[in-house]
């Protein structure tokens, strides 16, 4: 696993990318969007399968929906508020140790989670620009 800090590196960079993409878009020719199209695709089908390995190695079952999604995430996030108190009193460092590499690991899950959003929504963005562009040729030709 890369370090946190890497991966949200990558995280910024694809976010960067969506919003480069969404402003290219319109100067790039179709078959340079059809190809970055194809990619993306590809990147959220590898993407997507390793967060569900992730979650089945992890023993959790993926939820569909949107609303269960931000459940879960909720949920994660107030449990963490409520052992707040408790993680600075633990004295036991494998304890410690153990919630760290825990809370680690959520950490890298939720960024590779952001990581297939933004991939799904690049792929959107660029999906998008090509069927503009499909539909004005067609009322050019009209």
């Amino acid at each position: 696993m890369a370090p946190l800090s890497e991966q949200l590196n990558d995280l910024s960079q694809r976010a960067k990318n969506i919003e480069n993409t969404a402003s290219a878009s319109r100067q790039q020719d179709q078959a340079k969007l059809e190809k970055r199209r194809d990619e993306l695709k590809s990147n959220i089908e590898s993407t997507g399968k390793k967060i569900e390995n992730s979650a089945a190695q992890a023993g959790s079952n993926i939820r569909s929906g949107w609303a269960d999604v931000k459940n879960r995430i909720d949920n994660q996030l107030d449990k963490a508020r409520s052992n707040i108190e408790q993680r600075k009193a633990e004295r036991d460092k494998s304890k410690a140790e153990r919630r760290a590499q825990d809370a680690e690991q959520d950490a890298a899950d939720a960024i590779a989670f952001a990581v297939y959003v933004l991939d799904q929504a690049e792929y959107a963005v660029v999906d998008a620009a090509i069927c503009r562009a499909a539909a004005d040729d067609l009322r050019a030709a009209a």
